[in-house]
């Protein structure tokens, strides 16, 4: 299965997403429609919304109450993307100048702040005491994960297991609450709800892994953000932390002042010595193992095109280019 069949399974419910987006971005403020617009019609994937969908079809049933999370879902993450780009003083997203470049840190900040209030407001719509506890945890942590990232930043001592909670919070996390919060919703076992929270977890850490991974040796074109981003930022990702812990001294020196200077000065010997060691075959590694823990939950699940199609969303996180 490719993408583009994956998304044929739930192609009219992803429609019914797309239609209410955009009506839930009414403001009687037109800069806040202007610029939550223009960020949720960038050309992102939606992974998560199809999560949401994709739970509930393999489960026999999306209906408009998943129409409405799939919403929600997406509005959180939308928020949480102006967020960092203000906090990451990045400039380009998908291709495209980020809304902080167009409009200013503090219009992005507040319209971030809108799209959390209205995800919330359609939260409460649903009536769902279970799913409002997972998606109020899920933005804690979330907060937490960029926090705990803003303090590593420039640090070349940050452990692997530190990264990894970072990446739970500032990716995985909302993955989690997706398919979690679909099977909640839908008042499945609690065998069949762990599972997917599971799945969605697993999902997550593996789409990070992978985007770490093409910070190295990605397209940029392809991407929609520079090659090199993190290691511009200092951020010490699980290639670096990894060559860290392998190389010798001479590596570890050069790796460990990459970080803590940022800037893309030493692009080129990072990238020797990450390749050299295997730094990013391990990556992959790490991402290929969080996929088949992900795979071996969906046995809770009915046969059906829908349960293949969550099996192959999975494959694609790591073979993914971009």
């Amino acid at each position: 299965m490719q993408i583009q069949d994956i998304l044929a399974v739930v192609g009219d419910e992803f429609q019914a997403v797309d239609k209410l987006i955009h009506a839930q971005l009414a403001s009687r403020v037109p800069l806040v429609e202007k610029i939550a617009d223009y960020i949720v019609s960038s050309g992102g994937k939606r992974i998560r919304p199809l999560l949401v969908l994709m739970t509930a079809k393999a489960f026999g049933r999306c209906e408009a109450d998943a129409v409405k999370l799939a919403t929600v879902i997406e509005f959180l993450h939308t928020a949480t993307l102006l967020h960092d780009d203000v906090v990451d003083t990045s400039d380009m997203r998908r291709g495209n100048p980020t809304a902080n470049a167009k409009w200013g840190n503090a219009p992005s900040v507040l319209v971030g702040d809108f799209l959390y209030s209205r995800s919330f407001e359609m939260l409460v719509e649903l009536e769902c005491l279970p799913v409002m506890k997972i998606l109020a945890k899920a933005t804690s942590v979330i907060a937490e994960g960029e926090v705990l990232q803003l303090t590593n930043v420039k640090n070349p001592d940050t452990t692997e297991q530190q990264y990894m909670d970072v990446i739970h919070g500032k990716t995985a996390m909302l993955f989690e609450a997706s398919t979690w919060g679909m099977a909640s919703l839908m008042g499945r076992s609690e065998a069949e709800r762990e599972a997917m929270r599971i799945y969605g977890r697993e999902l997550g850490l593996a789409f990070q892994l992978i985007d770490d991974v093409l910070d190295y040796e990605g397209d940029a074109a392809a991407m929609g953000k520079n090659v090199g981003d993190d290691l511009a930022e200092g951020k010490p990702t699980l290639p670096l932390i990894h060559a860290i812990a392998n190389g010798n001294e001479e590596q570890r020196k050069l790796v460990r002042a990459a970080i803590r200077k940022g800037g893309l000065d030493d692009m080129a010997e990072v990238l020797a010595v990450v390749h050299e060691l295997g730094s990013i075959d391990y990556t992959r590694e790490k991402a290929n193992q969080c996929v088949a823990n992900a795979r071996e939950q969906l046995k809770v699940l009915p046969q059906g095109v829908a349960r293949e199609a969550l099996d192959a969303l999975a494959l694609i996180a790591v073979q993914r280019n971009n």
